[in-house]
């Protein structure tokens, strides 16, 4: 079999830590499969680069940002590539552009437009195992574009395509896809199969096992994911389009503490007044999630929306604008909400899903602040002190905690 397998940045935080994942890279190749690896930064390494990046610079130029980002998995490709080489498995470093990684011009959040696998199957056809930089590609002039926060991901779903790979292996330091996030949650149950929608509800909302962007692209693709623990040999989660047959109405609940709300008061109610705020939040590339519109009262309306908490700097200026523009009354921050979700493809065409994630919110005396749906998740917008509380009565309400068959190997 051809694998890709990725690790991340838990994974490989030490030198220990790349022996250890060497071996298990060592031991797949001695089985007589042909592995590509995919590499995240060691440990904190990129968020030690951001900072250090914002000590020297208020606003740093993001094409130097991504530079700067790119070197912590460029790194780690050549620290493992030297390591598999130690333990006799011939091994071989490549960076994104090396791969034949082709990104949009999004510095920070690129999409890969196209992947030219040539010199990987060069490399892969003489018995070298490729050793490929996560989290970035080139753009068509050149220029290093990352992949934004789990990018390292989308690297190794995005190869196992190209390369016609039998299975993409994601490796972190959980065993798979649980119930809840089990650091919060102790009870939360190991999940055995999840659908893609189902993932890219909680990638999106909050859960960090896999970058939303990532589960898209395998989705598209129809590239089955295998989310696994690099410090155990259990046989974590497989995502694919494949469902059971019965399905409990809701499979996981994820949290994120990560978020604002923003509120525009005294608005007028006219048409074009939402297309001109999210119009100038978009151009600004700041993602808005939940919204909320009052009713008219005097020909005026509150708007309230939710967006990521490290967007709060670049949007208050940008809202403020559009509210002088308005000749709306004022603007209201938030930064102590967060968002708790309950997600599950098994709430579809059934009732009372929705009442049953309110009670146990009103049971825990949790007010709920703004309410947002789809086919297969209810979140809530909650006060961020309320939050972990929340996650585990959403839980407990609907069984989540009682255990759950694992796949077979």
């Amino acid at each position: 079999m051809l694998i890709v397998q990725k690790y991340g940045g838990s994974s490989l935080q030490s030198a220990e830590h790349i022996k250890n994942v060497a071996k298990k890279v060592q031991h797949t190749v001695e089985q007589g499969h042909q592995v590509v690896v995919v590499v995240s930064a060691m440990g904190d390494s990129t968020d030690i680069l951001l900072e250090l990046a914002e000590q020297l610079a208020t606003m740093p130029s993001a094409r130097e940002l991504d530079q700067l980002l790119s070197t912590g998995e460029t790194q780690s490709s050549a620290l493992m590539a030297m390591t598999l080489e130690h333990l006799g498995i011939p091994a071989k470093s490549f960076s994104g552009r090396q791969a034949g990684i082709i990104t949009s011009y999004d510095y920070g959040k690129a999409r890969i437009e196209q992947v030219d696998p040539k010199e990987l199957r060069n490399a892969l056809a003489v018995g070298i195992t490729p050793v490929v930089a996560g989290f970035q590609g080139v753009t068509r002039s050149g220029d290093v574009a990352t992949l934004g926060r789990g990018g390292s991901d989308l690297t190794a779903i995005a190869i196992a395509n190209a390369l016609g790979a039998d299975r993409c292996e994601i490796y972190s330091d959980v065993a798979g896809v649980y119930t809840a996030d089990p650091r919060i949650i102790p009870s939360a149950s190991p999940l055995g199969m999840l659908s893609y929608d189902e993932m890219l509800e909680l990638a999106s909302q909050g859960a960090q096992v896999l970058q939303t962007q990532a589960v898209e692209f395998a989705k598209g693709q129809q590239v089955p994911i295998y989310a696994r623990s690099t410090f155990s040999d259990e046989p974590g989660t497989i995502i694919s389009e494949g469902e059971s047959i019965e399905k409990p109405p809701v499979t996981a609940v994820a949290l994120n503490r990560h978020i604002a709300k923003l509120g525009l008061l005294g608005v007028p109610d006219a048409p074009g007044v939402a297309a001109l705020i999210f119009g100038e939040l978009a151009k600004h590339g700041i993602n808005v999630e939940l919204i909320i519109q009052a009713v008219s009262h005097n020909q005026l309306n509150d708007i309230a929306f939710t967006i990521e908490e490290q967007d709060v700097k670049r949007a208050e200026p940008i809202v403020k604008s559009c509210l002088q523009q308005l000749g709306g009354h004022s603007l209201v921050i938030d930064t102590h909400v967060a968002k708790v979700s309950a997600i599950g493809s098994g709430m579809l065409g059934r009732p009372g899903v929705a009442a049953r994630v309110f009670k146990a919110l009103a049971n825990g005396n949790i007010n709920i602040q703004m309410i947002g749906t789809s086919e297969i998740k209810i979140s809530c917008i909650i006060d961020r002190s309320d939050a972990e509380r929340a996650l585990a009565l959403i839980h407990e309400e609907f069984n989540l905690g009682k255990s759950a068959e694992m796949i077979e190997d």
